[in-house]
């Protein structure tokens, strides 16, 4: 792969072909790259309300006015970008907007009516508005006499794609005519979307695109309004949960939650497994199968490698999900013959001001047995396990060829620098799968712990940096030499060695001095902001707090280091970290976005937005999962009949319990005292329990 121009930040650069694709909005619409903005519209204050493939993009004040993104989607398409509502020829005056779940966003106002002489508003007014297109609108009088106000609806659409929306090249609104009970619009390309009312408007003024009613309220007295927008050809999302059609059901992910001395945990981990649920989306080919979004609005088609960091994180959950993923993106492998063959499919992307873009496709495929070794461990069906073991295995294959002599794989090509951050995952890889190999009676793993014996003495001597203060391990090597030498959140992948059988953690890519400087590294001012991990050291050239990959701090990357430097034992670090998270999570009402500004954290401060983030993201969400669970240390070997917990000792958050997950396919619940001290209060029948 040649590398391809620096994209806006988190924007894939290239694409390639089946679910793997990149840039992608809808059901995997492709954004142009001559049409790709500057500047993408902000969302950061929107309400987003998600249940892929449908969205709806809403102001705090609640009217759709067409201005930027707002509006509502399905696969990709506008159907909806002007509802505004008037009563008595005024808008309400907007004093709330507020989301009610992942899919569902509640807006009030209030209204003074004709007549009233004091300050008070006589009319409350609430509007639900629904990803699914659905939308309800309830007058509620107060006032002392009856009423009878006017009430329209002012409705418009553009029918444009998300990429062009994007682009800021959306085109005028398009005329309407009266249809049934409501309005009906037709693009130039046949598609057509209308809008339904119950109860039936009084006037329907398809110049204006104005649906009006007179609203009769005795004192005390409400007016319902109901809305509806359908496009034509799309199909809508229902609440059938069978393999062929609707939404993918609730089934596959847990309703876990938590409870404890601190009460932010157990609203974070609510809202993330419904924003997890809210992004999951069917293969097309195969609707059986499904996978998480990368994130809304900007990115809801799939990127293979984010897609099973997220089911690997979200494995607390269920293994249904990871199952689903492995199963999806393991069709885009390529064939066997080439040079290429086990590598699966995957766009280059920014890999920040300092290394050319890194390839997703290779992080996808050191990722895939990693996946499924540690879905095996949390109690993936024996079927599962066979049907995806081969393609694991022509992973691996590509793994041991590709390091070749060097011991090391090239990201993004064979001409490309040699990256510490994936050198971390091919170590996992190796490990992971060859402990994976030998529990299925394959053949290989000793070959796979020599590789990864070799890439990490290679590692040790070549990748770390001596200097006064320690040492650093460099970004990235080149074969010549040369090395990298900026410090970043990407550190935190080389504490991330994986799960063995007996629930132990894979030996670690760095001795024991390396590892307790990178923890101290990660503990610093300069990375760690006071809301979470930045991904540029605030003192390397280059740093940018806004900067995908140059200084912002990205989720998931924070989760890692949190469970990273939590199974390593430096708790004070961890602890740190993952109270930042919390506190970032709380500003951002427990939705978190995939990253944010990393400016430093100051008294009364709350953590920036960052203009471009998408809010919700699968990484976000899923690895505020994994940071939670760092908490109790959850280590299940279901293969080998055990599970185990190993808490933080410290009890950061004081006295914790989580429940809900899922171990073996059964319920498991376990809290920890306010000691440090875990105990497993639910489990499946048949594991041995340890802590």
């Amino acid at each position: 792969m040649a590398p391809s121009p620096v994209p806006a930040p988190g924007r894939p650069t290239t694409q390639s072909s089946g679910p793997a694709s990149g840039h992608t909005s809808g059901a995997g619409i492709a954004l142009p790259r001559a049409t790709r903005p500057a500047e993408l519209p902000s969302v950061h204050g929107a309400l987003v309300c998600v249940a892929l493939p449908a969205l709806a993009v809403s102001a705090e004040h609640g009217q759709l006015t067409g201005e930027g993104p707002e509006g509502v989607y399905e696969a990709g398409r506008r159907l909806l970008s002007r509802c505004v509502l008037r009563v008595a020829g005024r808008e309400p005056v907007a004093l709330q907007g507020r989301m009610a779940a992942a899919d569902r966003a509640v807006f009030l106002g209030v209204l003074r009516v004709p007549g009233d002489a004091g300050p008070d508003p006589a009319l409350a007014v609430e509007r639900t508005r629904s990803a699914d297109g659905t939308e309800r609108i309830i007058l509620r009088s107060a006032a002392t006499r009856p009423l009878r106000l006017p009430v329209e609806v002012a409705l418009g659409t553009d029918l444009a794609d998300l990429g062009t929306v994007a682009s800021g090249r959306t085109g005028p609104e398009l005329a309407a005519s009266v249809h049934g009970t409501g309005l009906r619009w037709t693009g130039a390309d046949g598609r057509s979307v209308s809008v339904t009312a119950d109860p039936p408007p009084m006037d329907s003024l398809a110049a204006a695109g104005v649906l009006r009613w007179e609203a009769e309220l005795a004192p005390g007295a409400v007016f319902t309004l109901r809305l509806r927008v359908r496009g034509e050809s799309a199909a809508r999302p229902t609440a059938s949960t069978g393999a062929g059609s609707g939404r993918p059901g609730g089934h596959l992910l847990a309703e876990a939650r938590a409870e404890g001395d601190d009460p932010r945990p157990g609203e974070l981990l609510r809202v993330c497994v419904e924003d997890l649920r809210a992004l999951l989306q069917r293969d097309p080919a195969h609707p059986a199968d499904v996978y998480l979004a990368a994130g809304v609005p900007w990115r809801c088609g799939p990127v293979t490698s984010e897609a099973l960091w997220a089911a690997r994180m979200s494995l607390p959950l269920g293994t249904r999900l990871a199952a689903t993923t492995l199963r999806s993106f393991g069709r885009t492998q390529l064939s066997a013959g080439g040079p290429e063959s086990g590598r699966l499919q995957g766009p280059l992307r920014d890999a920040g001001p300092h290394l050319p873009p890194r390839c997703t496709g290779i992080e996808a495929t050191l990722a895939f047995p990693a996946v499924l070794a540690e879905a095996r461990r949390w109690g993936l069906p024996a079927a599962d396990q066979e049907e995806l073991l081969p393609v694991a295995e022509r992973c691996l294959d590509w793994l041991r060829r590709t390091a070749g002599r060097s011991g090391f794989v090239p990201d993004p090509g064979p001409a490309g620098p040699w990256r510490a951050e994936t050198q971390a995952h091919a170590h996992r890889a190796a490990l992971l799968g060859a402990d994976l190999l030998d529990d299925c009676g394959r053949p290989g793993g000793d070959a796979l712990r020599d590789a990864a014996g070799t890439l990490r003495e290679r590692f040790r001597r070549e990748f770390w940096l001596d200097d006064p203060a320690g040492g650093r391990p460099a970004v990235a090597r080149a074969p010549d030499g040369r090395t990298w030498p900026q410090l970043g959140g990407w550190a935190a992948h080389l504490l991330d060695t994986g799960l063995l059988g007996g629930g132990r953690y894979a030996p670690g890519l760095l001795d024991r001095t390396q590892t307790e400087q990178v923890a101290r590294l990660l503990g610093t001012p300069a990375l760690d902001s006071g809301w979470g991990l930045r991904s540029l050291a605030t003192k390397e050239p280059g740093h940018n707090p806004f900067g995908h990959r140059a200084g912002a701090v990205r989720v998931h990357e924070t989760a890692v280091a949190v469970a990273g430097l939590a199974s390593t034992g430096y708790e004070k670090e961890a602890a740190s970290l993952l109270r930042g998270l919390l506190d970032a999570a709380e500003a951002f009402a427990h939705r978190l976005p995939e990253m944010y500004a990393g400016e430093q954290r100051t008294t009364g401060g709350r953590p920036v937005p960052h203009p471009a983030a998408c809010r919700p993201a699968a990484v976000a969400a899923g690895g505020a999962v994994q940071a939670l669970l760092a908490l109790a240390g959850v280590r299940p070997d279901v293969p080998g009949g055990s599970v185990s917990v190993h808490p933080l000792s410290s009890a950061p958050l004081g006295a914790i319990r989580l429940s809900g997950l899922v171990v073996a396919g059964e319920p498991f619940a376990v809290r920890v005292g306010r000691l440090g001290l875990g105990m497993v209060e639910e489990a499946a029948v048949g594991l041995q329990l340890g802590v």
